[in-house]
This record gives C-alpha cells, sequence and structure tokens, in this order.
C-alpha cells in the first residue's frame, strides 16, 4: 500500500519490461478478434519525470533517458510511444496503463486494478473518457483468479506487485496457478526484480512444479548481479505467443550496449514446453 512507482518510473526494468509488453500486445493485436488485458497492480497509468518523485531518484536516467529518441528496431511500438509522448524531450514515462491504453483497438478492453486510493483515484480521472478502460480500487491477485477467463476468451494478465512483502512471489505463484486453472489459454505475464536468483528461481520451480502451459523465463540485467542492488527484471510468461522468445532475445541483444554500458546479460529459456 505504501509503494509509489514514480521513484523508480522509467528505470531500466521498466525498459525491457515495457519493451516486452508491446511485443505481446502486438501479437494480440495481429489477429482480428478482441482481447482483454487486465492489469493487477496499475500504479497510475503514466508518470511525471519533472516530478519531485522521480527527480529525486532520477532512476530514468539510466534507463528510459538513454533509450528515448534510439529507434529500437527489436521493438517499435514502444520507441514509438516514449516519442509520441515527448515532443518536447523525455519529460513523461508511460507505465502499464498507458501503454496498453494505447495500444487497444476500439473493442479491445483494458481492467486496472489498484489498491492505494490515491492512484486509484488518480486512475479513474485519467481513464474516465475512454470506455474501453476498466478501473478498481482492487486486489489484482484476487482480480487475476476472479475475472478469468475474460468475455472475449483472448488477452493478457499481467502481474506486477512491489515485491515489498517477503511471500510476494508466493503470492504470484499461487495466483498464476489458480488463474490458468481457470483460464488454460490466457497469456499470463509475472514480472519481478533481479537482485540476485531467488525469485526467478522461485516462480520457474513454480510453473514445473504446477505443470504451466509453455512457459517463457525472460530476463535482462543491465548490472551484474550482487544481492543488494537491483540489477534488472525479468518476466515469467505462460503461454508466451509464438516466437516471443526470438523477439525478446533479438531486444536483450539491442539494449545490452546501451543500458549498464554493456556491463549486463540475459538469459531466455522455456521452463515448460507444453
Amino acid at each position: 500500500m505504501n509503494y509509489r512507482h514514480v521513484f523508480h518510473a522509467g528505470n531500466h526494468a521498466d525498459v525491457f519490461k515495457h519493451a516486452a509488453l508491446t511485443l505481446i500486445l502486438e501479437h494480440l493485436r495481429s489477429k482480428p478478434q478482441p482481447f482483454a488485458v487486465l492489469d493487477t497492480h496499475a500504479g497510475i497509468g503514466a508518470y511525471d519525470l519533472t516530478s519531485e518523485g522521480a527527480q529525486r531518484t532520477k532512476e530514468n536516467e539510466a534507463g528510459a533517458a538513454l533509450v528515448f529518441g534510439r529507434p529500437l528496431a527489436a521493438a517499435p511500438d514502444y520507441a514509438a510511444l516514449l516519442a509520441a509522448m515527448n515532443p518536447d524531450g523525455l519529460t513523461a514515462y508511460p507505465g502499464s496503463p498507458e501503454i496498453a491504453a494505447r495500444m487497444l483497438r476500439a473493442d479491445d478492453r483494458l481492467i486496472l486494478c489498484e489498491l492505494h486510493p490515491d492512484d486509484a483515484a488518480a486512475l479513474k480521472v485519467r481513464y474516465r473518457n475512454d470506455p474501453r478502460l476498466h478501473v478498481h480500487r482492487r486486489d489484482g491477485y484476487e482480480a487475476a483468479v476472479a475475472l478469468s477467463p475474460p468475455p472475449e476468451r483472448r488477452g493478457l494478465v499481467l502481474i506486477d506487485p512491489p515485491y515489498e512483502a517477503p511471500d510476494e512471489a508466493a503470492r504470484v505463484a499461487a495466483t498464476l496457478a489458480a488463474a490458468l486453472r481457470r483460464w488454460p489459454t490466457g497469456v499470463f505475464a509475472a514480472w519481478y526484480p533481479i537482485k540476485d536468483q531467488a525469485i526467478g528461481d522461485e516462480l520457474a520451480a513454480a510453473a514445473r512444479a504446477g505443470g504451466f502451459p509453455k512457459t517463457l523465463r525472460a530476463e535482462f540485467l543491465a548490472y551484474p548481479m550482487d544481492g543488494a542492488a537491483m540489477a534488472g527484471g525479468g518476466l515469467l510468461i505462460a503461454n508466451a505467443p509464438w516466437k516471443l522468445d526470438e523477439k525478446l532475445d533479438a531486444l536483450c541483444r539491442e539494449l545490452h550496449p546501451i543500458l549498464g554500458e554493456g556491463h549486463g546479460s540475459w538469459q531466455i529459456e522455456w521452463i515448460t514446453s507444453s
């Protein structure tokens, strides 16, 4: 309830996560049938990088500021979205709700869940005039299960918590397992921070033990792991779209010399294959 993403908006982990999100949304848009996106920890949608909170940490300077203005051949929609939001220089950064909202078509839907009362109120104001968007002040874990499957039967559930609680990874794993039982064909993407391998290994083990359908583990580290600072971020993606592994590998190859001065690394591997 106390976490505010404005302090971290546009950092190196956001760049990988949000560029990857555009690749998943591109896949969903490639078919004519409508789809739904459920964002379990939505925040406020977009962030002012000139605000006191963002300026206090300036984490975007080692992330979005380094990719802004580049074409990003591996994630052109992400680069184009950053450019569209910032015609006069980088001052705003899109969270996952803003990215999804800008990539929805007329018949697609976006469900945003946020428990923080101020952030939920900000979301409702920001998107009040868009009938495709539905904002709930609601526990995102509960919603991921209760709202699966959506009427569209196509779509994505993005689980992106702050990992402040010691049992956060276990909650993510349990939510994925329960939601996949209800919606075995849905795309589920769970993000996690990387200081060491603990969270990624826990989620991967849960995917294997739970027999998750075709699940991809994708991690991009801007810096070497030291067990203390956040080196990068990862995504565990169940029902990963076709060729997403190849697209994410191309993205990591392009980001590697830009973020972390080339000192980072990445891994893309299938945790389950069916």
